[in-house]
C-alpha cells in the first residue's frame, strides 16, 4: 500500500506528482529543488540552492518519519556541470558519513530556471 507525503515544510507540487511517496518502509521523493517554501523564492547563489533542495529533501524525508541517514540513493541534476565541485562541498555537509549511491546528470533545464534538483530514496 503506498501513502502520499506531504509537507508544507517544502515546495508543493506545480504539477501533477507528490513531494513523495511512502510504499511499505521505502520513501521516494520527488526532486526537490531549492525554493524557499515560506517565500517562495529561490537564492541565486549556486551554494545557497544546494542548501536549500538538501533542506527541502530534509524536511519531505522528515514528514514521511525517516532522516537524511537512512538515504541510500540519491539523484543530483544540475544545470551547470562545472558548478559540480560547488554542490558537492554542500551536498558533503549533509551526507557525511556511509554515503548514499549517487548519481549526477547535466540537463537542459530545470524548473524555475533553478540550478538544480535533488531526490532521494530513504528506508524508515
Amino acid at each position: 500500500m503506498k501513502k502520499i507525503i506531504s509537507t508544507d515544510k517544502a515546495p508543493g507540487a506545480i504539477g501533477p506528482y507528490s513531494q513523495a511517496v511512502l510504499v511499505g518502509n521505502m520513501v521516494y521523493t520527488s526532486g526537490q529543488i531549492p525554493v524557499n517554501p515560506e517565500t517562495g523564492t529561490f537564492p541565486e547563489d549556486i551554494q545557497e540552492q544546494a542548501k536549500q533542495a538538501l533542506e527541502n529533501v530534509k524536511a519531505v524525508l522528515a514528514e514521511a518519519g525517516t532522516t537524511l541517514d537512512k538515504v541510500f540513493k540519491t539523484t543530483v541534476f544540475i544545470a551547470d556541470m562545472e558548478q559540480f565541485g560547488l554542490i558537492n562541498e554542500i551536498y558533503a555537509q549533509y551526507f557525511t558519513s556511509d554515503f548514499p549511491a549517487r548519481s549526477c546528470v547535466q540537463v537542459a533545464k530545470l524548473p524555475l530556471g533553478v540550478g538544480l534538483e535533488v531526490e532521494a530514496i530513504a528506508y524508515l
